[in-house]
């Protein structure tokens, strides 16, 4: 497995923390616990357990080390502590907190920056800060869940965002495919472990996720009124819901508006729309006469390319959808920049090797593949981290804007529960057979 070097995995740590600090930056008291609800976590306890995770597996259960605190486990054990008691947890102050997330961040720097080579701390390392990005961007869909003011971690719009609209197919042939990453790769979680042949029919797919106006085309055609769009599972969660449109929008004067974060502001027609369930994703391909990829569809459209006569699928497989160089804001939205989805017609540098834009960032995509393990599935250290959702969430795929480029590739594989609209997830769809 390739790993990053102890120096640069001291500068993703330091990274990582900084934008854990901007994304809790500004908010008082109150916010910082918020209301107990089912889909987020109080805020001042998820950065104390976004620390404690480094200090648990690489401190402690690797260099045998004392706890910072002597009642860490109590307070910040995601396993042992039930979501709902989080709210009602003696949790320290926020300086409090703060203090102890530097001291782990100080002794895990220091071990990497000081101690001979050591190929497993440098694995646990890095998993802290692929764990650490992963909860940077659930404190972003807390904060726009609860309509908190905009984080301080966007950039300068880039004309490049806005170029409309990519109508279209793409033609993918059929074959074998290596789904699932290759052993030569590098990091990875068990849930992607690991390759395995597969056949793929010939499929055709959009070339971009469907845009705001694709949507509210959906909308305005009663598609929420609409029972028989709907299976019987997503029309009891819309009737429960209550909800005629995505749950960010609102009627305006000049015509549709959603809300970013602690703002309404005008829909941007030509952006991948996102705040939609997987219900919702399905509702609307029935509508349109469509269908939502597989997995193995999705994968294969990313990472996978043609023969030279484009008649069937070559054994080479991409990491991204361009190819092998890391992301760059010119191939990908992702990294928090652009505070939301930009236009599906952008970056077409980043198009994968058959014509598909933005499978990777922009919006998580959902699939309408079940969670499920590979062939020979065995669970990393962190044994929970899959094995409790396969069989009840389904997988999305391609991270989104606010993903960090550093954690999301091809084989990547997401999960939520088909009822979430609160993640930052959109969808493309399939041509029916």
């Amino acid at each position: 497995m390739n790993l990053p070097t102890p120096t640069e995995l001291i500068a993703q740590l330091a990274d990582a923390r900084l934008r854990t600090l901007a994304l809790v930056d500004g908010l008082d008291a109150a916010q910082l616990l918020g209301p107990q609800l089912a889909i987020v976590n109080p805020l001042r306890w998820e950065i104390g357990h976004a620390a404690y995770f480094y200090e648990y597996w690489v401190l402690r259960r690797h260099l045998g080390e004392a706890p910072g605190r002597p009642d860490v486990d109590s307070l910040y054990d995601s396993i042992s502590i039930a979501h709902d008691d989080r709210w009602d947890l003696p949790l320290p102050t926020l300086s409090d907190t703060l203090d102890y997330m530097r001291q782990v961040q100080e002794r895990v720097a220091a071990h990497l920056a000081h101690d001979p080579p050591d190929a497993q701390r440098d694995y646990l390392a890095q998993y802290g800060v692929f764990h650490e990005d992963m909860h940077t961007e659930a404190f972003s869909y807390t904060r726009q869940t609860l309509s908190y003011p905009t984080p301080a971690i966007g950039s300068e719009p880039s004309p490049s965002w806005q170029a409309g609209g990519l109508p279209g197919d793409a033609d993918i042939p059929g074959g074998e495919f290596r789904l699932g990453a290759l052993q030569d790769a590098d990091f990875c979680f068990d849930n992607e472990k690991w390759a395995h042949p597969v056949e793929v029919r010939p499929f055709r797919i959009a070339r971009a996720a469907v845009s705001n106006a694709e949507y509210a085309a959906f909308v305005a055609d009663n598609g929420y009124r609409r029972r028989e769009v709907w299976d019987a599972a997503g029309w009891a969660w819309r009737e429960e819901r209550g909800l005629e449109h995505p749950v960010y929008w609102r009627r305006g004067a000049d015509g549709w508006e959603w809300r970013r974060f602690d703002r309404w502001e005008p829909l941007p027609p030509h952006a991948a729309v996102i705040h939609v369930s997987w219900h919702e994703a399905q509702a609307w391909c029935r509508w349109a006469g469509r269908r939502l990829p597989s997995e193995l569809e999705w994968e294969v459209a990313a990472a996978g390319e043609p023969t030279p006569d484009g008649v069937a699928l070559a054994p080479r497989k991409r990491r991204y959808p361009w190819g092998e160089a890391s992301p760059t804001p010119a191939l990908a939205n992702l990294d928090g920049g652009s505070l939301g989805t930009i236009d599906v017609g952008a970056l077409p540098a980043g198009d994968s090797a058959f014509g598909c834009r933005q499978m990777i960032g922009n919006a998580w995509e959902w699939t309408d593949t079940l969670f499920g393990p590979y062939p020979g599935f065995t669970p990393d250290m962190y044994q929970d981290y899959s094995q409790p959702l396969f069989g009840s969430t389904r997988v999305l795929r391609g991270g989104c804007w606010a993903t960090r480029g550093r954690l999301i590739r091809n084989t990547w594989r997401n999960y939520y529960g088909p009822d979430r609209n609160d993640v930052f997830a959109g969808f493309r769809t399939c041509a029916l057979p």
